[in-house]
């Protein structure tokens, strides 16, 4: 019974990545290795493991902070509290992932598609807040040796809030955002767009 739950698992998971043409390998008869193109994060790359009764969904997301820990994982905590089918979390060293279970009775290729397009939305969504959350001054950094080295800007063009105006928020003022943010009740459980679709978005 249970040999025939993971073939059928096999064959969603199969099914889910070759319609949405997404770019995967086998490292294992039992697993896939699925990568996304994002638009902040250059690619999301999630592991898909069926195991004898689940199917577990995992994907680096950054490494441990370099500042603001508690505010940084604080912060990821309350992203939990919103997020579907999968939550935020961190190993023995900090890194921080995303990780998901599915019973493998509920493994079809259209849920499938669906985890896959909520590993990418929060991983890509959520990838420039948590940077500055955790890695501002290393930002502030980067920028100021490229600005004197006349190198380009370009890949850090979404941080320049954060070292140009008197509008750059500090610490102080992210705080006040993610309180705001917590009283938002918001639209919890709303599944986002699958991966078929996100993969299929410009970037």
């Amino acid at each position: 019974m249970a040999t025939d739950a993971r073939a059928d698992a096999i064959t969603a998971i199969e099914a889910a990545v070759t319609e949405a043409e997404l770019e995967y390998e086998r490292p294992r008869p039992d697993a896939f290795l699925v990568t996304l193109p994002g638009r902040r994060k250059l690619k999301t790359v999630v592991w898909l493991g069926v195991g004898e009764h689940s199917l577990l969904l995992t994907t680096f997301f950054c490494r441990r902070p370099d500042e603001n820990h508690g505010g940084f994982y604080r912060w990821l905590m309350r992203k939990n509290r919103d997020m579907f089918g999968m939550a935020f979390s961190a190993d023995d060293a900090g890194d921080v992932y995303l990780t998901g279970r599915l019973p493998l009775a509920g493994v079809t290729p259209e849920e499938v598609d669906r985890l896959l397009g909520c590993a990418l939305t929060y991983s890509d969504d959520n990838f420039n807040p948590a940077l500055e959350r955790g890695f501002a001054s290393s930002i502030r950094r980067e920028w100021e040796w490229r600005r004197k080295g006349g190198h380009s800007l370009r890949h850090l063009e979404a941080f320049r809030h954060l070292v140009e105006g008197e509008g750059a928020p500090g610490r102080a003022a992210a705080e006040r955002e993610d309180i705001e943010e917590a009283a938002d009740d918001g639209d919890a459980g709303d599944a986002p767009e699958t991966a078929a679709h996100r993969a299929g978005s410009p970037g």
